[in-house]
């Protein structure tokens, strides 16, 4: 947060809010632990339930240069703030928690999260920030906070903004004015971005508070280009699954002056990509092999420190709060 006293900006981590220009490598979207009833019964592709195997994973990634990374799972959608303190404390890299809300396929037509008002939504995300993240997750009759706070506020759409949707935006823009965190959006198939920035800043929320995930999956230039016209980041996160579409976009945007919007991260959450879990090319890649990828395509060093220190470090800071 930007203090008025002049303390120095910081990313709020599980473990403790972090300067931050000590967060180092940042990879910007990732899921260290998705574990629900639901998942394991309908996405067990997506299930990752054990904190060893995490830290396994997280461990060559730490050793690549890794510093932090953002779990962007939500509320009640397989979330587990306790597990992901467990995993920050035994790799030494910083965890970003997420509140907020997914889509709907990750709860079901009848759950709470369909039944309360904008404001009521926004408390809880709020809560998850400023006091603690629920030991339960919002799962069971009784909240009981941890110290573990999230450091952003997700939200899911589709293409069109759906009437859950639009209600789910404006609680995470109310979030935002009253925590300062930062927003960082699922964009289904790549797709939504611009209308997504719109509803938000509609709301109060700057652009360069927000963070569009999964655009590089629309490989289109002109896409792209409008999205960082708005100020707001272009979270890259397909590299471990199209390297080739992700290396090109990012080559377009920095010869296009748009090299301080964009970030990057995995979206590692099925578990064919984890090295740990007999997958490939584990998430540890993304700082190797993709960072090589993108040498190999005449990114240089202080590029590659921007898409991964630079940009990730102003993008995830906490801001004044507005209410």
């Amino acid at each position: 947060m930007n203090d008025p006293a002049g303390r120095a900006p910081v990313v709020r981590c599980v473990l403790g809010d972090v300067p931050a220009d000590r967060l180092g490598m940042v990879y910007a979207h990732e899921h260290l632990v998705l574990d629900s009833p639901l998942i394991a019964a309908a996405f067990a592709h997506i299930l990752l339930d054990d904190v060893d195997t995490a830290v396994a994973e997280v461990g060559p990634c730490a050793a690549a240069g890794v510093g932090t990374m953002v779990d962007a799972m939500p509320c009640a959608a397989g979330r587990d703030a306790v597990r992901l303190a467990a995993v920050s404390a035994r790799t030494g890299v910083n965890v970003v928690a997420a509140t907020g809300l997914h889509h709907v396929r990750y709860y079901g037509e009848a759950h709470w999260s369909g039944r309360l008002d904008a404001g009521e939504l926004a408390e809880l995300f709020s809560a998850d920030v400023l006091g603690g993240i629920d030991a339960f997750d919002y799962t069971g009759p009784a909240v009981r906070r941890t110290p573990h706070r999230a450091g952003i506020v997700k939200v899911a759409t589709a293409e069109r903004p759906t009437a859950r949707d639009r209600l789910v935006l404006e609680a995470a823009a109310l979030a935002h004015l009253g925590t300062g965190a930062p927003v960082l959006t699922h964009c289904e198939q790549g797709r939504g971005a611009l209308a997504q920035i719109e509803a938000l800043t509609a709301h109060g929320v700057p652009a360069d508070a927000i963070l569009l995930s999964h655009v590089d999956k629309v490989v289109d230039r002109g896409y792209h280009r409008e999205i960082a016209d708005t100020g707001a980041y272009l979270e890259y996160d397909q590299a471990l699954r199209t390297p080739e579409d992700t290396a090109l976009l990012v080559g377009w945007m920095l010869a296009d002056g748009h090299g301080d919007r964009i970030v990057l991260g995995t979206d590692g959450a099925r578990r064919d990509l984890w090295s740990s879990l007999g997958g490939g090319p584990g998430l540890a890649w993304l700082a190797t092999g993709f960072c090589d990828l993108l040498s190999e395509r005449g990114v240089d060093e202080a590029d590659l420190r921007r898409l991964l220190v630079t940009n990730p470090a102003r993008a995830l800071v906490l801001r004044e709060s507005t209410r």
